[in-house]
């Protein structure tokens, strides 16, 4: 809980977080089935544009910050019984402990899921550049095919 909220206010401040906000061009369906169909087939972007957030990266990280990290939490508090007697509302959003626990569940397994893509994508695009780049910051830009 404490690293998600560093991470977000240390996202606010240097501005990460905006760069992870979806363009209307990536928004166009044409645009987002193209980036799709192309991460489909496993290909992923050369040059430039392989330095920046793609919209499915833009999307998920998105829905990872905003809406399934803040339900994990919130389930978590929701079935802890002491918690019920400062704050009965809110296992009562989730139809008491059990309707948490199930969201809670799926919520854990989103969260597998996804990193499980990262892992599949890692392997993809050639591990060893990228996980120099998370590490050091150095990232080697290939040419364009």
């Amino acid at each position: 809980m404490i690293n998600g909220l560093v991470y977000f206010i240390v996202g606010l401040a240097t501005g990460h977080l905006r760069t992870l906000l979806p363009t209307r061009g990536e928004l166009k369906p044409r645009h987002l089935l193209q980036t799709t169909w192309n991460h489909l087939r496993l290909r992923f972007p050369k040059g430039d544009p392989a330095v920046k957030y793609n919209i499915l990266q833009k999307l998920s990280y998105l829905s990872v910050i905003g809406i399934l990290a803040p339900l994990m939490l919130l389930t978590g508090w929701a079935m802890l019984p002491g918690l019920n007697s400062f704050a009965p509302w809110l296992s009562e959003i989730f139809d008491g402990r059990q309707g948490a626990r199930l969201v809670h569940f799926v919520t854990a397994n989103l969260l597998v899921l996804f990193l499980l893509g990262h892992l599949l994508a890692l392997i993809a695009v050639g591990a060893w550049n990228e996980v120099r780049s998370m590490v050091t910051g150095r990232y080697v830009v290939q040419d364009g095919d």
